[in-house]
């Protein structure tokens, strides 16, 4: 059974106070340094204590704008966040700047060496050892101003702008779902398993052609370093950001793909030096900028429609959970505990479609949405307003292992998401 709900799409109206006779496409970008002073408690892994900075981490944030839609993209070097920590946020963007959450998308890189924001959310149901501590409000609170001042600055230097789009290929990501003789999966290597490649990048130009920012979406975890790691480090994603920006001269959001059963190569080493994060500038970063140079052509000429829906999917029969998160949560007449998983959606003209949601997606659902899209360009932006456990394909789900201990899902999940997402894009929803 799967119940999907629609949102009303977000377009005229949402901001008649700032731009009530703009028109052409507009962009800004913006990056906010949010590195904390103090020793953090990081995420992923177990509950350890930063000792040092091996590198900086940031809300990259653009605004575009195309005269009737004004839509928020933020990407921040961050693990994950409870989906209540993304409601307070879109709450706040709301009710300082009139923007409705429809239009506002928070995505995390996934790496596992920076700090917590706000609490923990679903993770405590299965790996409640980890939070026997309390989050740090005032880092959270630092975390969720600048990112609020970062978009208001975002809007006030929106101008003139063109987009383009491409496909670029990295081979820096393999399959983590390693098997035994006895068929039960495993945290390692799988160079057979299924995997996906693909960097998809938009580019927004100003309006003489010079570049302004980069979006590259790539399926990676941010595990190049390991639990035994104490610095605080954008990990390979934050790593290749800083590096295409060093080259090209402007912000790059580095946005997370289907990464739930993809690890980077090089990973879980305790030292950055002998983990090998620097070669992830060639492997991806390199690879990126080669994606960008065949992108020939931009436009001026954009239209952006932004969605939502709600997919409901049955919860494992059992399964506890958090009291804040009562609104992603339902049970039916008949006493079915159902998930009700937000699922966002970005057209931009006739061939770009971009969804996203709060998971960690293994590769082959959202492979199989793509090659089912009639858009040419579709991509799937991960870690998206929040984590809702990992998602996986049912085939994976009887090899065991740890993501299927840390979903909330039933087998039927990756049809009633996969069934849900095609039926939109292909315009039957």
């Amino acid at each position: 059974m799967t119940l999907v709900t629609l949102a009303i799409t977000s377009r005229a109206g949402d901001f008649p106070a700032l731009h009530p006779k703009a028109t052409g496409f507009r962009a800004a970008v913006v990056k906010v340094d949010v590195t904390p002073e103090r020793h953090q408690m990081l995420l992923g892994y177990g509950p350890r204590l930063s000792t040092a900075i091996n590198d900086r981490i940031y809300h990259r944030i653009t605004v575009l704008d195309d005269g009737t839609t004004q839509f928020v993209l933020v990407s921040s070097d961050f693990a994950v966040v409870s989906p209540s920590e993304y409601d307070k946020v879109a709450a706040k963007l709301k009710s300082q700047l009139g923007i409705n959450p429809v239009n506002f998308w928070w995505n995390l890189t996934h790496t596992h060496s920076a700090p917590e924001v706000g609490p923990p959310g679903l993770p405590v149901i299965f790996l409640g050892d980890r939070y026997k501590h309390q989050f740090d409000t005032e880092y959270t609170d630092m975390v969720e101003k600048k990112l609020i001042d970062g978009v208001a600055e975002a809007r006030k230097k929106l101008a003139p702008a063109r987009l383009g789009v491409g496909w670029g290929r990295s081979q820096a990501n393999i399959n983590r779902r390693a098997k035994g003789v006895d068929g039960k999966a495993f945290l390692g290597m799988d160079p057979d398993g299924p995997v996906d490649r693909r960097i998809g990048l938009i580019r927004i130009d100003k309006a003489d052609g010079t570049p302004l920012a980069l979006i590259a979406n790539y399926a990676i975890h941010g595990t190049v370093m390991g639990g035994e790691y104490t610095l605080i480090s954008g990990d390979a994603p934050g790593v290749v950001a800083e590096y295409v920006e060093e080259k090209l001269g402007v912000p790059m959001l580095f946005i997370n793909g289907a990464a739930g059963n993809i690890a980077p190569i090089y990973s879980q080493y305790a030292d950055h030096k002998r983990g090998r994060l620097h070669q992830f500038k060639v492997l991806l970063g390199d690879k990126i900028i080669d994606a960008n140079k065949s992108i020939l052509a931009t436009t001026a000429d954009v239209t952006l429609k932004a969605s939502g829906m709600t997919v409901e999917t049955p919860r494992k029969a059992g399964l506890g959970w958090v009291d804040y998160l009562s609104n992603y949560t339902r049970t039916t007449k008949a006493g079915v505990n159902m998930v009700k998983l937000p699922v966002r959606f970005l057209q931009i003209n006739d061939d770009i479609a971009i969804w996203s949601a709060p998971l960690e997606l293994f590769c082959e659902i959202s492979n199989e949405i793509r090659d089912k899209s009639p858009y040419p360009y579709t991509f799937y932006f991960g870690y998206g307003n929040g984590w809702l456990g990992y998602l996986l394909t049912e085939e994976e789900i009887k090899h065991e292992g740890y993501e299927v201990t840390v979903s909330p899902y039933t087998p039927q999940a990756a049809k009633d998401l996969t069934d849900a997402v095609v039926n939109k894009l292909q315009g039957k929803k």
